[in-house]
């Protein structure tokens, strides 16, 4: 069961969670039943200008781009492994293309201080406000094998977004 964690006291293994156990990106406003998420393997949490953040990356060519782009906050959900096969699922199907979460078997819920949705089912939700985002320049690139990540040269826009909040199972929390 999830509860409320203080920014500060988050424990997380960060390089694990975005690489192996892969989250959910969601932007939106749950209320309004205005949103989308995608399956997310790359991003970083850290500390960046004094505030606590969530850092997330999407390519224009996705359809929860429009979403990030024209509202102000989002979540990270990570999942318990059972719902691997339901993150594959949101990884690989468009929601321009029908109801995948509900396909999915997920639940969207209210997120604390935000208005894009957490998931019922997961066992950590970053509420996140954006702060900073910029577009991936290939150009600085500095290491050439990058650029193999890129094939179509579809890059990223990068998302800095300020955890105002976070819920999780004790095992997200320090001490």
């Amino acid at each position: 069961m999830r509860q409320e964690i203080a920014v500060g006291e988050l424990t997380t293994r960060p390089l694990a969670m975005f690489d192996k156990q892969w989250a959910l990106l969601a932007a939106g406003d749950f209320s309004a039943g205005r949103y989308n998420c995608m399956t997310i393997s790359w991003g970083s949490i850290g500390t960046m200008w004094n505030k606590p953040f969530a850092l997330v990356v999407v390519r224009h060519s996705r359809y929860t781009y429009g979403f990030m782009e024209n509202f102000d906050t989002f979540t990270v959900n990570v999942f318990p492994t059972e719902y691997r096969a339901a993150l594959e699922l949101l990884g690989s199907k468009s929601g321009r293309d029908g109801d995948k979460i509900s396909e999915a078997g997920l639940t969207p819920a209210a997120a604390k201080q935000v208005a894009a949705p957490g998931f019922e089912e997961a066992e950590l939700v970053l509420s996140c406000r954006k702060m900073y985002q910029d577009d991936m320049e290939p150009e600085h690139f500095l290491d050439p094998a990058i650029h193999r990540n890129y094939a179509r040269k579809d890059y990223h826009r990068i998302y800095f977004g300020e955890v105002l909040a976070v819920e999780g199972t004790t095992d997200y929390r320090a001490g």
